[in-house]
């Protein structure tokens, strides 16, 4: 972090400039001492586990914000600017993958020499910038010429046109791809998207992204029960609820859902199948929905100190399960 200090020898004489540069860097001090209590407080403070840690993770982006922000204005600002260091500010630049395209700019000073002759390259210094090409739209036109032939009459023909996902829509599958993934996984709702869109001179109603969204939705339902079959081939799984708020139709207002959560993770100790998850939408908490979701699965399952899940334990027969309870939670009984 920058002092904001100036060297001695640099100070004005006059009294009045030296009054704004105190006041200058007394705001800056007070701004930096704020930042420095809310990182503590972010840092330190009272944490729960209902609290998402990505919460924090906001709150230390804010702080680390403004610090550049004052920062800025403390190197824009001539009397307050400190001074600089002959090493240079460690940061993290991150890294830049070989696979990225890279596009070459050279900058040739003047190559005639004040003697009359022609300089030569003795080296070059090469620096490497990240560079980002906003999102392009673009349209698909796709023809299907028909052909007849002049010697006899067996007709017309032409090549029959691609299934799409949307019978008549404008989407491709990759354009319903980027909308699912950046409401699901960016969490990037659609009216934003619709907004984003917008922007581009591209104008698409909400309630069509939505009606893309459900569509593509039905289309990778045997996706999930086929992925929801596979894990439960598995001799040991995770199970975990959280509640989700979903529209109460009718209402006007918003009702308690469930997310269940079926995962595999073997990879700390080297295990053969690859981690997987699946999410399950249930109306409720109680252990019912568990045991209607695992279904057809026996082995081990971790699970929480939540007393629904000993409902599983009355399957059948052909698929006993056996519960391991957190670690993690015991704590809660301390």
């Amino acid at each position: 972090m920058a002092s904001g200090m100036t060297a001695p020898d640099e100070l004005p004489d006059d009294i009045a400039e030296l009054k704004a540069i105190i006041r200058a860097q007394q705001d800056q001090n007070a701004r930096l001492e704020a930042l420095v209590a809310s990182f503590k407080k972010a840092l330190f403070g009272t944490k729960s586990e209902k609290i998402d840690p990505a919460q924090y993770e906001l709150e230390f982006e804010d702080i680390e914000t403004a610090i550049a922000q004052v920062e800025a204005e403390i190197d824009a600002d001539e009397r307050t600017a400190p001074l600089r260091s002959p090493k240079p500010r460690q940061t993290n630049r991150g890294s830049l993958p070989k696979h990225l395209e890279r596009v070459e700019v050279v900058i040739e000073p003047k190559r005639a020499c004040g003697c009359g002759t022609k300089r030569h390259v003795i080296g070059e210094d090469v620096s490497e910038r990240l560079d980002i090409v906003p999102a392009q739209f673009r349209v698909i036109v796709t023809r299907r010429p028909k052909y007849a032939c002049r010697s006899c009459e067996a007709g017309i023909v032409q090549a029959p046109a691609k299934p799409r996902l949307i019978e008549g829509g404008m989407p491709t599958e990759a354009t319903i791809a980027s909308v699912i993934v950046s409401k699901y996984a960016d969490h990037l709702p659609l009216y934003r998207q619709s907004q984003i869109y917008a922007r581009q001179g591209v104008n698409i109603d909400r309630s069509t992204l939505a009606f893309w969204v459900g569509k593509a939705a039905h289309e990778l339902k045997p996706v999930h029960d086929a992925l929801l079959d596979h894990l439960k081939t598995s001799s040991k799984l995770f199970m975990d609820e959280t509640p989700a708020p979903v529209l109460n139709p009718g209402s006007g207002k918003t009702k308690k859902g469930y997310f269940w959560a079926l995962a595999r993770d073997d990879r700390a100790w080297n295990g053969l199948e690859p981690p997987g998850v699946v999410f399950t939408y249930a109306p409720g908490r109680s252990g019912k929905y568990a045991s209607e979701i695992l279904q057809g699965f026996g082995g081990i399952l971790q699970v929480d100190g939540y007393a629904g899940y000993n409902r599983v334990l009355d399957l059948r027969d052909d698929y006993p399960i056996g519960l391991a309870y957190c670690w993690a939670h015991a704590r809660r009984k301390l």
